[in-house]
């Protein structure tokens, strides 16, 4: 593919990621969170005092954009009146308000457990624009689904065999599919491919037999339609993406041209359009990607094919920011390390993983004021009471003080709603906010900070004698 699919630079697509240049929007962006910050510490957000040490906050404006940015890329490269449905991965941010906004936008919702597919409902994601895909669905998971007309992607051929059953017994408005894995490769983050040649999900295409059992499997089954395929997400190169696009395409096409008749009429897939950790601009952009897709596959937006995406991180990372007081600095070897409030209870795969999922800090003054000063090299350290809980190491940041502020950037996806409650640590407050060009921020309660009490509840406080001896003799 000829696409550029670089990092750094001015983009060809309008609005987040769009044909006004991506400098230009990465710049807008940044001002925004300039501004949300000093509001946030300014309206007793953040801060000492009645101020949480630690909160998250959502850009709603640039996840409107990114929702939108989303719909128009697939617009431009598909037939008129060709079906799609963008649905978001509800795993990289479930949060309810999160979930309604992107509804708002046009973006339904795909889940992968009952909890996900509660918090879609709770958001009011109708059960059409909706999409079930887990590799370990239980019967009742699926007959729910069933039920509701939610479209089911089954994983591999016992589940299969579950749904026989279950559309033997019941009839079904549910679209049902079967998830493929095109065995391309992976990328640079091992965990996160789901391509690979052993990869748990899907079907494997290449093993021995594998895609004339799928072919067969269609074929017996006049009401599989969909097939469906994820390549991968953070670490996997676009045109490896491509790649397993265009593998379920010809999948598609080889069951149709056996039924001989359009059987399959809707090719989901996926999402994991990788983000850059590296700076504010947005790279890839889903018009590059779109068109990249176009360009490897062009029979796949010809209006011969209904289109799923399941995007998820690339719609909302950049539009998130944690915010943490800087409770304590100190210095360590020589070095400076400053104290904060945000580790690895929101940050666990940078902090576990920091190769991986590096992030950019952002230094704040006490009054939440972008910091001034000479770059001084330093660690940023969260609360956890283990040696390796750090946002950053050594870098090069305006000196923090006690009192200040740093805020890990492109925070907006599996972070602060992916609880890690080590040392028993809170789960923060987040808040979206809109900032007009004037600077006036107002914010909105996404999830409050968890209590005390909350922690104490779910570590099993009403059952604090359960283990006891009397509580034995009792029973």
């Amino acid at each position: 593919m000829s696409a550029d699919f670089g990092t750094t630079g001015n983009g060809t697509d309008r609005g987040e990621g769009t044909d006004e240049g991506t400098d230009a929007v990465a710049g807008r962006r940044a001002a925004r969170r300039d501004a949300a910050v000093r509001a946030a510490v300014a309206q007793g957000l953040l801060g000492p005092g009645p101020g949480a040490p630690v909160v998250g906050l959502l850009d709603v404006t640039g996840i409107r954009e990114s929702a939108r940015a989303l719909r128009a890329a697939f617009a431009a490269v598909t037939a008129p009146g060709t079906p799609v449905l963008h649905a978001f991965a509800v795993k990289a941010s479930p949060l309810v308000p999160v979930v309604r906004l992107l509804w708002e936008e046009g973006i339904g919702a795909e889940v992968a457990s009952p909890g996900e597919l509660a918090l879609a409902r709770a958001a009011g994601v109708p059960a059409e624009r909706t999409v079930l895909d887990s590799p370990a669905k239980t019967p009742e998971e699926l007959r729910e689904a069933l039920a509701l007309g939610i479209a089911v992607n089954a994983d591999n051929p016992q589940e299969l065999e579950r749904l026989d059953g279950l559309t033997r017994s019941a009839r079904t408005a549910s679209p049902l599919g079967i998830r493929v894995n095109p065995q391309v490769g992976g990328g640079s983050i091992e965990a996160l491919a789901t391509a690979t040649a052993t990869s748990k999900f899907g079907v494997a295409l290449r093993d021995e037999g594998a895609r004339e059992w799928v072919v067969r499997a269609c074929l017996d089954r006049p009401w599989l339609t969909r097939l469906h395929v994820h390549t991968g997400s953070q670490g996997i190169p676009p045109a490896r993406m491509a790649e397993g696009v265009a593998a379920v395409y010809a999948l598609a096409e080889e069951v149709n041209g056996r039924a001989g008749r359009r059987q399959v009429d809707t090719v989901d897939i996926g999402g994991g359009l990788p983000v850059n950790f590296a700076s504010e601009v947005t790279a890839p952009t889903y018009g590059q990607y779109a068109r990249a897709l176009r360009e490897a596959v062009p029979g796949l937006f010809d209006g011969r094919y209904g289109l799923v995406t399941e995007f998820g991180r690339s719609l909302l990372a950049k539009h998130g920011t944690v915010v943490a007081r800087v409770e304590y600095t100190k210095s360590a070897g020589g070095r400076p390390v400053a104290v904060t409030h945000a580790g690895v209870q929101v940050a666990t795969r940078t902090v576990y993983a920091p190769r991986s999922w590096p992030l950019r800090i952002a230094a704040y003054d006490g009054a939440g004021r972008p910091k001034e000063g000479p770059p001084v090299v330093q660690d940023v350290a969260g609360p956890a009471c283990f040696a390796g809980d750090l946002l950053a190491t050594g870098r090069a940041l305006p000196r923090l003080e006690q009192g200040d502020h740093a805020a890990a950037l492109d925070t907006g996806a599996y972070y602060f709603a992916h609880h890690y409650a080590y040392n028993s640590l809170a789960r923060p407050g987040v808040y979206g906010f809109l900032a007009d060009e004037a600077g006036s921020v107002r914010f909105r309660v996404v999830r409050e900070a968890q209590p005390v009490e909350e922690i104490v509840a779910e570590a099993g406080g009403a059952h604090a004698e359960s283990l006891t001896r009397a509580s034995w003799v009792r029973r």
